[in-house]
């Protein structure tokens, strides 16, 4: 049996197999030049291979397959109507892709840079704006954490309720639909905010959660990668419990177990200007029991002179629980076949990693 996964980096997608739990091997380069800032693959029902790529000066762009990337062909980007003049906050105009989603009911959703989040009812031949985010007061609080805009990285969808859908926002805090995207409302109780003044800390609309994941058999349970911490709600974001992993409880990348809502993995780092591995060593911490307790898992990766960082969507957990994959700005990709017990090299010469996907 074979097993595919997506390495979107700033020099094109990666094409990765698995052939029988073997060692994961390069199977193709697409887009080899053109950063692909986030990928889409089919889910078992069906759907394109989508690829979102920012080309700078020539804009952001939408490629689509429908054999697995033998093929692919541009399809329509998400694109933001005209901006009124005078209209206050960041210009209307699309910067990145910053997420993409599919729900149980075949619609996809993207999430952009500025704040924007759009839907397409036809995989991706046509793309709306969901203009009751989009004009929401609250989005002009927003700004930009890492970006000089604010952007919507993560997007929950419930998989037995496509109409739940929970966005988290650097930096606006996590947003609550549970109509589909007909109407929004803020959901970032109990999260903190180091960064603002301390009568301001606790602001919903002001939290800089980097990455948001739910549990997909248990999608009330999510896991948030913040700013300032980690956090964990198992009321669907009504309500976020911090828990305190060890080494840091800065990062960006977290992933959930797919069926055990008790199990997630982060990867920790020195935060703000400094942004690497905590003394040099790159390690995951993963919690089997809700965040009570934590193993930092260390084998197979550098532990000394490393600068890898891993970003909000560099890491990821297959459905079986077992395994996992890790990308790093340096351009290192790990497996791990064990839930993140041991590591082993897949590369060392990619280019800067932006995503990783289990297909």
């Amino acid at each position: 049996m074979t097993t595919t996964a997506w390495i979107g980096t700033r020099k094109g997608l990666f094409e990765l197999q698995q052939r029988d739990g073997d060692a994961w091997s390069i199977a193709r380069h697409h887009f080899v030049g053109d950063p692909v800032t986030m990928v889409l693959p089919p889910t078992a029902s069906g759907g394109r291979l989508i690829a979102a790529l920012n080309l700078g000066h020539f804009g952001c762009k939408v490629h689509a397959s429908e054999d697995g990337g033998a093929h692919w062909q541009e399809l329509p980007a998400p694109a933001f109507p005209t901006q009124p003049e005078g209209a206050p906050g960041p210009a209307w105009k699309l910067q990145q892709i910053w997420s993409l989603e599919r729900g149980s009911d075949g619609r996809l959703w993207a999430g952009t840079i500025p704040g924007g989040v759009f839907v397409s009812e036809d995989e991706g031949d046509s793309w709306s704006l969901i203009e009751s985010m989009w004009h929401r007061p609250e989005r002009l609080g927003w700004f930009g954490g890492g970006y000089d805009a604010p952007g919507v990285h993560s997007i929950c969808i419930d998989p037995k309720a496509p109409q739940e859908v929970l966005l988290g926002i650097s930096c606006g805090g996590a947003w609550r639909s549970r109509d589909g995207g007909a109407s929004w409302h803020i959901s970032a109780k109990g999260m903190r905010a180091d960064f603002m003044p301390p009568d301001q800390a606790g602001e919903e609309n002001t939290q800089d959660p980097h990455r948001i994941v739910a549990c997909e058999a248990d999608p009330k349970v999510l896991w948030c990668q913040h700013h300032n911490g980690v956090w964990r709600s198992e009321d669907g974001g009504a309500f976020w419990q911090e828990i305190k992993p060890p080494v840091s409880g800065f990062g960006f990348a977290v992933a959930a177990h797919a069926s055990d809502p008790l199990t997630a993995w982060l990867v920790p780092a020195v935060k703000d200007e400094r942004r690497l591995p905590v003394e040099g060593a790159l390690v995951v911490n993963r919690t089997r029991d809700g965040g009570k307790t934590f193993d930092t898992l260390r084998a197979g990766l550098p532990q000394q002179h490393c600068y890898d960082l891993i970003y909000r969507h560099g890491l990821a957990a297959h459905g079986d629980g077992r395994r996992l994959l890790m990308g790093s700005t340096t351009g290192n990709v790990w497996a791990s076949g064990d839930a993140g017990d041991h590591w082993r090299a897949v590369s060392h010469t990619m280019p800067p990693v932006y995503c990783v996907r289990f297909g």
